[in-house]
C-alpha cells in the first residue's frame, strides 16, 4: 500500500484484524529499520515508504546472489563430473 502513496495508520491497519495500537507498534518497527517515515499532524499519523533503504538492501542482496550463483554453478559442475566418473 505504501508503495503506491502515503497512508495513514488507520488506512494501513484497516485490512488487518488488529487494533490501531498494534498497527502502530508494527509501524514503529518499520520506522526503526528506516523503511518508512511517519509524520504527525494533530491526531493523524501519515506514513511514507523510504525506498532508499530498500534500494540499498537490494544492492546488498544482488551482490550475494552473484556470489552464491557462481559457487552453486561450480558445485553443480563438480556433481555432474562426479556422477559421470561413477558410470
Amino acid at each position: 500500500m505504501l508503495a503506491q502513496e502515503e497512508r495513514t495508520v488507520t488506512e494501513l491497519a484497516a485490512p488487518f484484524d488488529m487494533s490501531l495500537a498494534a498497527a502502530s507498534k508494527h509501524i514503529k518497527v518499520l520506522e526503526h529499520a528506516g523503511l518508512l517515515r511517519r509524520t504527525v499532524q494533530g491526531r493523524t499519523h501519515t506514513c511514507k515508504l523510504d525506498s532508499g533503504v530498500l534500494a540499498r538492501a537490494t544492492r546488498y542482496l544482488q551482490f550475494y546472489e552473484q556470489f552464491w550463483s557462481t559457487r552453486f554453478d561450480a558445485l553443480e559442475q563438480e556433481l555432474i563430473k562426479a556422477k559421470n566418473e561413477e558410470h
